[in-house]
């Protein structure tokens, strides 16, 4: 038998916790810790080792976009963090994926969209329409020499990868890269896989960033599939090929 899916309620309202703790508990997921700021937060990480991190973005001691940072950097088979927050406030969003989270959610989700997002991104998927994260990082990324000498090394990708990566930072799902490239799906996840692997890279979300922080894709580009920008969320290979 699959295993319980284990998640982290880090939030300092008790009423946000409660609420959500019964809505997961209901689907099955396990609340195994609870923690009210983000010290406790990393803390609780380290001690029960969960799948999942529902982290507040706002919190005393510590807010969740370092206690982020620090669970993402220093924990051994980190669990994956998705970023609950009030207010769609893109500068907390971006420094979040930047720092590693899988996705964000706001918190007045339903509770249908609240517990997809947890199996979501337990698979290694990142949690985040297309649309979204192109205005993000067309917003906040910084520009410069220095930026793109300090990020990852694109010269390890071929020009197919290299391609395939400017589309994919144009909101372009698997399906829609297959039919511009001319390639079959499976062929495109692979592409995938390995410019998240050559670049160190968690998920598709970060791959975006990197396009636009490195310049291969600039901040005006303006070919983006209307239908997956449609999509209230999207699921992404994290590591590896699926088989189709």
């Amino acid at each position: 038998m699959t295993e319980p899916l284990r998640v982290l309620l880090a939030d300092d309202q008790t009423l946000v916790r409660t609420g959500f703790r019964l809505i997961l508990g209901a689907d099955g997921i396990d609340v195994v810790a609870e923690a009210t700021n983000g010290t406790e937060a990393v803390e609780a990480v380290r001690r029960t080792r969960p799948d999942v991190v529902l982290m507040d973005v706002r919190m005393p001691e510590m807010d969740g976009l370092e206690a982020t940072r620090r669970i993402l950097t220093g924990t051994p088979d980190a669990p994956r963090v998705i970023i609950l927050t009030t207010f769609d406030l893109d500068r907390y969003v971006y420094a979040a994926l930047s720092a590693g989270a899988s996705g964000f959610l706001l918190k007045d989700v339903t509770p249908e969209h609240l517990t997809a997002a947890v199996r979501t991104v337990r698979t290694g998927d990142a949690l985040l329409a297309p649309a979204i994260t192109r205005r993000l990082v067309q917003r906040f990324t910084r520009r410069g020499g220095d930026t793109a000498a300090l990020h990852r090394d694109l010269a390890s990708l071929t020009p197919r990868e290299l391609e395939v990566l400017g589309l994919l930072a144009r909101g372009l799902s698997n399906a829609e890269l297959a039919t511009r490239l001319h390639l079959a799906e499976t062929t495109v996840k692979t592409h995938v896989a390995r410019i998240l692997a050559k670049l160190g890279l968690r998920d598709r979300v970060q791959a975006v960033i990197v396009a636009y922080e490195t310049g291969l894709v600039s901040a005006g580009a303006h070919e983006v599939a209307q239908q997956s920008a449609e999509q209230p969320y999207v699921r992404h290979p994290a590591s590896s090929p699926e088989p189709r």
